[in-house]
């Protein structure tokens, strides 16, 4: 199986300093990076490691979801996924990722929206990326699906 790779060059200290991230398997792009706004309301600009991440379990979930809806008899016509990715207080100190959402929407066919459901669980539960994150505090899930 294939490696992907991401490399960051950092000058400065943690609240001076900033960064740039540069998607380096695919070169699709290179992105600044800067604490003070990774712990900001608004990014204005920049991306942060839970923005990333939820670019990662979004598109990671969608796939699985598609896959299980599949796996259960049904046909995928449209899937929208989001990930929202909280940066909280992690009690032993510093910062945790607190939790995720996964919010999807979408048209299928051949599968009741109950059905679907259950499939969307089966694809949280077992996407590669919602693995790697078992220590977040949780991963929550709404779904909902339309015939």
């Amino acid at each position: 199986m294939p490696t992907r790779s991401a490399r960051t060059a950092w000058t400065g200290g943690l609240q001076d300093g900033s960064g740039r991230v540069e998607l380096a398997s695919s070169g699709v792009g290179t992105f600044d990076v800067s604490f003070p706004k990774r712990t900001a309301d608004t990014a204005e600009g920049t991306t942060s490691p839970e923005e990333l991440i939820a670019a990662a379990h979004s598109s990671c979930f969608a796939m699985a979801c598609s896959a299980e809806i599949g796996n259960a008899g049904g046909t995928v016509q449209s899937l929208d996924v989001n990930a929202d990715v909280t940066l909280g207080p992690d009690p032993a100190g510093g910062f945790r990722l607190s939790s995720i959402k996964l919010t999807v929407r979408g048209r299928v066919s051949g599968l009741d929206a109950a059905g679907a459901v259950k499939a969307a669980e089966a694809a949280k539960a077992g996407c590669p990326i919602s693995k790697a994150l078992a220590g977040v505090g949780t991963i929550e899930l709404d779904a909902s699906f339309e015939g």
